[in-house]
């Protein structure tokens, strides 16, 4: 696994990975709503009713994007993989209490690790890329889903962009979002400097589409924001 992945992995150790999902919710607001949506952005973009096989690259922690699209499409299949132990052991929790472990299937490793072969019909890519440093590691990842997709085939990412230090009102503004939680002074102080310190998001939302389009996506369309965080869906070139 290149340097850049595998620190990237080794941050979910199993104290972090235990607290992730509540801190995500505190971190995004409307985390429930963002997951709700790419759902209903892949099946209208499939279709109701079909019969596709998704890929969740990052799939460890709640697996929202799994049990949330299973719930609406009953004839979606999926491939969850995930470099994070301790995370994929809580997805495989939650996917078992959601009913939905005969039709998932659980990978510890990484999308290179996947036959190389555009074998699906969707992928999703929620939380990932802004861990990643470095636009190299960013267009690895993006590359390595491109060519397991099938042409035409849409992808759902999401995750943080701007540069954090460059939109100090929207920094302040995530800061006081943990005090709304209950966070003290000193907490959010290392919180937010623990965020400035580790996650390298693209700068802009015009980074994301080039790295879409050096990646193999075209049309990328933003369907939800908040706060640093956007969501877009975009397609395998055909």
């Amino acid at each position: 696994m290149p340097e850049a992945r595998l620190d990237s992995a080794s941050k979910f150790d199993p104290a972090r990975a235990a607290e992730y999902e509540q801190q995500s919710r505190i971190a995004l607001a409307g985390y429930d709503a963002c997951h709700e949506l790419a759902a209903c952005m892949l099946s209208a973009q499939l279709g109701t009713g079909s019969a596709a096989k998704l890929l969740v690259v990052g799939a460890g922690g709640p697996a929202q994007e799994i049990t949330r699209a299973g719930r609406m499409e009953s004839n979606w299949r999926f491939t969850a993989i995930d470099p994070s132990e301790p995370m994929l052991e809580i997805a495989r929790a939650r996917i078992a209490e959601a009913g939905m472990a005969g039709r998932t299937e659980v990978i510890l490793g990484r999308v290179e690790d996947l036959p190389n072969e555009p074998a699906f019909d969707a992928a999703t890519l929620v939380g990932v890329l802004h861990h990643l440093p470095g636009d190299e590691a960013k267009r690895e990842i993006l590359r390595a889903i491109s060519s397991r997709l099938k042409p035409g085939a849409p992808l759902i990412l999401a995750g943080n962009h701007y540069a954090y230090a460059s939109e100090p009102l929207m920094l302040k503004a995530w800061g006081e979002r943990w005090r709304m939680h209950g966070a003290t002074a000193d907490e959010i102080k290392a919180k937010l400097g623990k965020i400035l310190q580790g996650a390298d998001p693209p700068h802009s939302e015009a980074a994301v589409f080039a790295l879409l389009a050096g990646s193999g996506f075209a049309s990328p369309k933003r369907f939800f924001s908040s706060l640093f965080w956007g969501a877009w869906i975009a397609c395998k070139a055909e």
